[in-house]
């Protein structure tokens, strides 16, 4: 359990920082846009569709653009934070896993927000980046209870129970008719 547990690690380190990476760029070069990441029609083919289903003017898609670059920037941030806590936790401590489960929750929305609109428009580059990217997310997503698990299994102490707690001192453990 102990190599499956080390694989795990090495697993979502990776995942966050593939995030932190692309994810990252992504969300920089949206928000130093000066049209907010629409200028790349390829990439912004989903913010265009949903823009059109819900009727938004020009304006609108400029903010939701804003909007997902937001989140993808944030989502970047989570994994960097995770990838920096992990690394703090070589040294000492105890990863928390929790903020990064969080952002990985946040991937696997946008991804299906974003995959609509590719499948919709009938891209299949798109569908297959936005695809990738929810399955590393999944991947992710599975492996932290993993790591969860064994780091409770290594660090459970059993607890001696001389006597229950809930009963007065010198009664029987069990009597039904009190």
């Amino acid at each position: 359990m102990r190599k499956l547990s080390g694989a795990a690690v090495v697993t979502t380190m990776a995942i966050a920082f593939y995030f932190t990476l692309f994810w990252g760029a992504e969300a920089l070069r949206m928000l130093t846009s000066p049209t907010w990441g629409l200028e790349d029609v390829w990439r912004s083919q989903f913010v265009f569709v949903i823009g059109g289903m819900i009727g938004l003017a020009p304006v609108g898609l400029i903010k939701l653009a804003a909007f997902f670059a937001t989140l993808k920037l944030a989502v970047a941030v989570i994994c960097a934070l995770h990838v920096l806590d992990r690394l703090r936790a070589l040294v000492w401590g105890k990863p928390e896993s929790e903020i990064f489960e969080a952002g990985l929750v946040l991937v696997v929305l946008i991804s299906i927000v974003s995959v609509g609109p590719a499948v919709w428009l009938q891209d299949a580059e798109l569908v297959r980046e936005t695809i990738t990217q929810l399955m590393l997310a999944a991947i992710a997503i599975a492996l932290c209870p993993v790591e969860r698990i064994h780091g409770r299994a290594g660090n459970a102490t059993p607890a001696i129970v001389t006597e229950p707690a809930a009963t007065p001192r010198g009664a029987p453990w069990y009597t039904p008719f009190r």
